[in-house]
């Protein structure tokens, strides 16, 4: 996302006292492009990430794993279209507008069916298009952190979870990072979601496991993968909805789109040679869960970056984004002792964090790609870099907090947050849902 999102506010017709403005005139170019970016996004949360997440779970867990997700999908994004999206884009009177937007477009409250966006390179989509957009975000954004507790946490927390963490911590860091809040306007720079997508859904994931506690028998017990080649499809899907995620959010079919697609590509390509070859030297295996991993590590890397950087940057923020998810999921894990089931934080925050950090350092000086303003010289991009550490330290700290307050929350609503150990011994998809996965 870049810092013109402020302006995309209905466009409005004016009069000069004498003749009444031209109407504003729809860009069906734009709006197919949106309405394909958007699917896109869609695409990755309910099949994408749900497969990958599916296919690492045990046998005995995969239908509960991907109704966590599915699930995620249906409540967040309904709690961002009655509430999430005007506290995120919306506006607020006072010292408030620095946190949350206000709740003037509650249940899209104000928004007419034919409103336009605009933006300062001239795009004109329907606002009803961004609206729905920026719901697939926020959807898969707390569907990421389900990955840190599957195999234990009961299914009806979850759903209340989703719920609450999306009003009080998801839509409040959009609105400071995209909608006009405090971290927009100190320059923060986060394309596609870095920080407010994956660093979020990533650092709350790993709250999650630390407050409802290591599954049964971790690490001691062998929890292997029901199927890799699920997850591989999943990864798959992933990488193909990334388009839309990171392409999508130049807001139009322009050259930014091109930039942030072809950035996108390398990274992850790169980040998944780059995780095969240290597989490859500390194990003697290059395993194809390894290579899946790697692009999603990629992937999440450059997200931020991707319309602000090119080749060179592209190439450096995937080889190490891979090496910093492969040193969490590898060595930090195991060496901290914490039970993040599908390493949704060593993938997901480790290298959202050093992508939103990396963004500073590569992102280039020419104003047409940068539109936060040009990086003139070294003295600018180092202060770039440092309010890149700001944003990722505000960011850290209102998620760590709204999550321990939702979880709370979500566990006296629904009477205890784990489920008991014959349930989890059983596996939850015949325990709670009643089905398996897999009958054969």
């Amino acid at each position: 996302m870049k810092k013109f999102m402020l302006l995309l506010l209905p466009l409005l017709a004016l009069a000069d006292g004498t003749a009444a403005a031209a109407a504003p005139v729809l860009n069906s170019g734009d709006t197919a492009w949106m309405l394909i970016s958007t699917a896109l996004v869609m695409l990755m949360t309910p099949i994408g990430l749900a497969l990958f997440y599916g296919g690492m779970t045990r046998a005995k867990n995969i239908l509960n794993t991907y109704a966590m997700v599915f699930g995620a999908f249906a409540v967040g994004f309904i709690v961002w279209i009655i509430v999430g999206f005007s506290i995120a884009f919306g506006t607020a009177d006072g010292s408030m507008n620095q946190i949350i937007g206000g709740f003037g477009n509650v249940m899209l409250n104000g928004i007419k069916w034919n409103d336009f966006t605009s933006v300062e390179l001239g795009q004109l989509y329907p606002k009803y298009v961004f609206v729905v957009f920026q719901g697939t975000f926020a959807a898969i954004t707390v569907a990421i952190a389900s990955g840190s507790v599957i195999e234990r946490l009961k299914f009806s927390t979850w759903m209340v979870f989703v719920a609450l963490w999306t009003v009080v911590v998801y839509a409040p860091i959009a609105h400071m990072v995209w909608g006009g809040g405090y971290l927009f306007n100190l320059g923060a720079l986060d394309f596609a979601g870095g920080t407010v997508v994956h660093m979020n859904g990533g650092l709350a994931g790993l709250i999650l496991a630390l407050l409802v506690g290591k599954r049964v028998g971790y690490p001691k017990t062998a929890m292997k993968p029901a199927s890799v080649v699920l997850t591989a499809v999943g990864a798959g899907m992933l990488w193909f909805g990334w388009y839309g995620f990171n392409a999508g959010s130049a807001f139009g079919a322009n050259a930014i789109a091109g930039v942030a697609m072809l950035s996108t590509t390398i990274a992850a390509a790169v980040a998944t040679i780059t995780w095969i070859a240290l597989e490859y030297m500390v194990f003697k295996k290059a395993t194809l869960l390894g290579a899946a991993s790697g692009a999603i590590a990629g992937l999440v890397a450059i997200t931020p970056a991707a319309g602000f950087v090119l080749v060179e940057g592209a190439f450096i923020i995937g080889i190490m984004g891979a090496m910093i998810a492969f040193f969490g999921v590898m060595v930090m894990k195991k060496k901290l002792g914490y039970d993040d089931s599908l390493d949704a934080f060593g993938v997901h925050f480790l290298a959202g964090l050093w992508g939103a950090i990396a963004t500073g350092i590569f992102a280039v000086s020419d104003k047409a790609l940068l539109w936060a303003g040009p990086l003139k010289d070294a003295g600018d991009r180092m202060g770039q870099v440092v309010v890149q550490f700001q944003s990722v330290a505000i960011v850290g700290a209102f998620t760590l907090i709204g999550t321990v307050v939702v979880y709370y929350i979500a566990m006296a609503l629904t009477g205890g947050s784990r489920v008991n150990e014959e349930e989890e011994s059983m596996g939850l998809d015949e325990s709670v849902h009643g089905e398996r996965g897999f009958n054969l």
